[in-house]
C-alpha cells in the first residue's frame, strides 16, 4: 500500500480523501492542517489528523505528500520547502509562473533524492496533455483552451486574499462566438480578453471600501487584469444558497491543417463537464501521486510535470492488463 499524506484540509483536500478510498493500492495515513487538529473531523477511519508542525516528524511514514493549498501564496512556498523531505504532488495553476515554480522545486528535489510532480489538474495538467497530443499530430494548426462555465478554485481564493473579503466565488464563463468560430474552423486570431469573461461574487466585512476591493480584484496580475470582469457584492446568505456548488469544465481544441497544398482541416476537440472542480483535480492529484510513488522507487527523482509521467504509471492496472482492454 503507499502510504498518502494530505496537506491542507479544504475542499481540496478532502477531494483527495475520497478519491484515495476509490483505490486499491493507497491508504491515507495523516492529514495535516494548520489548524487546531481537534477540531478537524475527517471521514477516514484509521488515519490520524496532525498540526503541520508535526509534518517534518513524519518521514519514514509516508510514501507521498498531496499538497492542497493555493497556488496564490501557499504552493510557492510549501511545495520547494516540502519536496525536501517527500515526494510531493501539487497543483500549482498559475501558469505564468510555473516555469519559475518547477526550477524552485527541481533544485531542492534534485538534492534530496524525492519526486515533486507539479501543476497537476485538469488545467494545468489534462488539458496540457491534450494541448502536446493534439501539437504533435497537427503541427500546422492553432491551439485554444476555454475555460467554464464554472467556479475557479484558484482565482476564489486568490480574491479571498483579500483584505476586508470574508468569502468568494469567481466564474469563468467563454464567450460563445470564439468557440463556435473556433469549431467552425475559422482559425481566428483572439486576445484573452475575446476569449473569456470573469463574474465574481463577494461577501465582504462590514467595513471594508468595496471600491477598493472591486480595484484590487480588477487590477490583479495574471488573475483578471486581462479580462472584462465583474465584480457582485453579496451576502453570506445568498453565497451560501447560490453559490454554494464547485462545478467547471471547459474544451481544448487544436484546429489544423494537413495535405500537400493543406487543404484538409481537422479539429480535436476535448472536454471535461464537472459536477466538482476539486473532487476532479483530486482524482487527478492521487494518479500522479502513484506514480511519482513509483518514479521514485526506480531511483528517479527531480520536479515532474504531466508531460515527464508516462501513462502507464498513472493506472493500479498493470501494463499487461492496460494492452489488453484499453489500448
Amino acid at each position: 500500500m503507499i502510504n498518502i499524506a494530505i496537506l491542507g484540509y479544504g475542499n481540496l483536500g478532502r477531494g483527495v480523501e475520497c478519491a484515495i478510498k476509490n483505490t486499491s493500492d493507497m491508504k491515507l495515513s495523516y492529514v495535516f492542517t494548520r489548524r487546531a487538529p481537534e477540531t478537524v473531523k475527517i471521514l477516514t477511519q484509521g488515519a490520524t489528523v496532525c498540526h503541520v508542525d508535526e509534518l517534518i516528524n513524519k518521514q519514514d511514514e509516508i510514501d507521498v505528500l498531496i499538497i492542497c493549498g493555493g497556488s496564490a501564496t501557499d504552493l510557492p512556498v510549501q511545495t520547494p520547502e516540502y519536496v525536501k523531505y517527500f515526494n510531493v504532488i501539487d497543483s500549482f495553476d498559475t501558469h505564468a509562473k510555473i516555469p519559475e515554480h518547477f526550477e524552485k522545486v527541481n533544485n531542492n528535489a534534485l538534492k534530496s533524492g524525492k519526486i515533486g510532480i507539479i501543476s497537476v489538474g485538469w488545467d494545468p495538467g489534462m488539458f496540457s496533455l491534450n494541448r502536446l497530443y493534439a501539437n504533435a499530430v497537427l503541427p500546422n494548426g492553432q491551439d485554444y483552451t476555454f475555460w467554464g462555465k464554472g467556479v475557479s478554485q484558484g482565482h476564489s481564493d486568490a480574491i479571498r486574499r483579500i483584505d476586508g473579503v470574508i468569502d468568494a466565488r469567481q466564474y469563468t464563463i467563454p464567450v460563445k462566438e470564439a468557440v463556435n468560430a473556433v469549431r467552425n474552423g475559422e482559425n481566428p486570431t483572439l486576445t484573452t480578453r475575446q476569449k473569456h469573461t470573469r463574474v465574481c461574487y463577494v461577501v465582504v466585512d462590514d467595513n471594508a471600501d468595496k471600491a477598493l476591493i472591486e480595484k484590487q480584484i480588477k487590477e490583479m496580475p495574471n488573475y483578471f487584469a486581462d479580462y472584462d470582469t465583474t465584480v457582485n457584492f453579496i451576502t453570506m446568505e445568498e453565497m451560501k444558497r447560490e453559490h454554494s456548488a464547485l462545478p467547471h469544465g471547459g474544451t481544448v481544441i487544436r484546429s489544423g491543417k494537413t495535405g500537400w497544398d493543406n487543404e484538409n482541416t481537422h479539429i480535436v476537440e476535448y472536454s471535461l463537464k464537472l459536477d466538482s472542480n476539486p473532487e476532479f483535480t483530486s482524482s487527478v492529484l492521487v494518479a500522479y501521486a502513484r506514480a511519482a510513488y513509483r518514479l521514485n522507487k526506480q531511483g528517479d527523482c527531480g520536479c515532474k510535470t504531466v508531460f515527464d509521467i508516462p501513462p502507464v504509471l498513472l493506472s493500479e492496472k498493470s501494463a499487461e492488463e492496460l494492452r489488453k482492454n484499453l489500448l
